[in-house]
This record gives C-alpha cells, sequence and structure tokens, in this order.
C-alpha cells in the first residue's frame, strides 16, 4: 500500500472539519467554503487534486487518502485524528440501471461507499466528535426522499443514509452532538456530465444547482447557535 503524507494532528487553535469526496465538486466546495474558519482534512484518492486545494485554502489543510470501501484503511486513516468539529460524508456513487439489470456487486458497491463508509467512519471518529461537541454533515440527495426509475441501488443507499442519520441523530444529541442532512437536487457535477454524455444529450450546466450553493447551505448548519439544529434541508 502506498503512503501519502497526510494531515491529521495539528496544533491550529482552529476547528478542524474532515470532508470526503473533497477532490472535486461538492466536496471540494465545501472544503473552500469551511475553509477561511475551519482547519480542513480532504478526504478522497486523487492526491495531486486533494493537494492542489489544499495549497490554494487558508489555514492548516491537507490530503487524508483512504478507500472508504475498505474498513481496514478506514480505521488506519483515522487512528491519529485526535480532535474532529466537523465531519462531512460527501463521498458517493452511482450505477444507474434498472432492477433488473443491477447485479449484486453493483448494490454491494453502492452501499460500500454511500452507506456502509459513512457508518463506519462515523463510529470511528465519534469519541473526537463528542469531546468537541461536533457536527455531522450528511450530504444526502433528492434520491433519499423520492424515487426514480433506472437508479435503484443508489436511491435505496440514499434512503438508508437518512434512516442512519435520523438514528445518529437520536444517539448522539445527548452527548453534544449535532447531525445534519442536505438534499440537494441535481447538481452541476462531473456525475451529471456523465449522464448526459451516455444519454446523448445536450449538457447545460445552468439548469443545475451550482456546488458552491449546496456549499453555501452546509456552511449555514455548521454556522447555526449551539443551541440549534438543522436536520434537514431541501434545495431545488
Amino acid at each position: 500500500m502506498t503512503t501519502v503524507p497526510t494531515v491529521t494532528n495539528v496544533t491550529s487553535p482552529r476547528p478542524r472539519a474532515l470532508v470526503t469526496g473533497a477532490s472535486r465538486g461538492i466536496g471540494a466546495a465545501i472544503a473552500r467554503a469551511l475553509a477561511p474558519t475551519h482547519d480542513v482534512l480532504l478526504g478522497g484518492r486523487d492526491v495531486r487534486s486533494l493537494e492542489a486545494i489544499a495549497h490554494e485554502l487558508p489555514g492548516d489543510a491537507g490530503p487524508w487518502v483512504a478507500d472508504l470501501a475498505d474498513p481496514g484503511a478506514l480505521a488506519r486513516a483515522t487512528t491519529d485524528i485526535d480532535r474532529l468539529d466537523v465531519l462531512v460524508h460527501n463521498a458517493a456513487v452511482t450505477e444507474p440501471g434498472t432492477i433488473a439489470d443491477t447485479s449484486l456487486d453493483v448494490w454491494q458497491r453502492v452501499f460500500a461507499v454511500n452507506l456502509f463508509s459513512a457508518a463506519e467512519l462515523t463510529r470511528l471518529l465519534l469519541p473526537p466528535l463528542r469531546r468537541g461537541r461536533g457536527h455531522v454533515v450528511l450530504i444526502n440527495a433528492g434520491s433519499g426522499l423520492r424515487i426514480t426509475s433506472h437508479r435503484g441501488a443508489y436511491a435505496a443507499s440514499k434512503y438508508a443514509l437518512r434512516a442512519f442519520a435520523e438514528t445518529l441523530q437520536a444517539e448522539e444529541s445527548p452527548n453534544g452532538v449535532r447531525v445534519t442532512s442536505i438534499h440537494p437536487g441535481p447538481t452541476d457535477t462531473e456525475l451529471q456530465r456523465r449522464a448526459a454524455e451516455r444519454a446523448g444529450r445536450e449538457y447545460r450546466p445552468e439548469q443545475f444547482l451550482r456546488p458552491e450553493s449546496v456549499a453555501a447551505v452546509v456552511l449555514n448548519a455548521v454556522r447555526a447557535p449551539a443551541d440549534a439544529t438543522v436536520s434537514r434541508t431541501v434545495i431545488d
């Protein structure tokens, strides 16, 4: 396994945030929105992209490299995180297809990243989140609230992620941990561009939410007063 320099224990007095899927799109926009007030760990596997983003951010920012689908990798990557104020679960995958055409391998891949990694990463980081009375933000989707055809595995994983978030909030709010689910509509990301290419459609970015708009909602939830929790936000 290749060892990649990762920022974990830093001495900065600023709050610290970990954002998964931070190498592009919504994750990168969230990292940029948080960086003026937080030191940001940029989660992902594209080390060059993560390092480039870290270089432009203020404070102590750096890559946090782990395969989210590998529980052992998550355990190793979280060992040295002794304090954490914000955990943003943004990484997600989708493989469109009908139920009839979706194999078990696809279901397992989608759930491994979209649900199981969020559950395991949260479990591993609950001790520092509890100490810091931290905040867990889950980037869900419109598919976590309503079903569309040809995206069964993705929608099921997002419905399950919503149930996970609500359970986490019920269990951890007495420990001072806040939990927020963000449900953006279709957003201008590489995922949408690829979908348009597969369907042979012209891609028009102005028809979609901007990643920066989603990031602004995340920042507002994180900035809410300590006695207030933004439990769920839908962005259309």
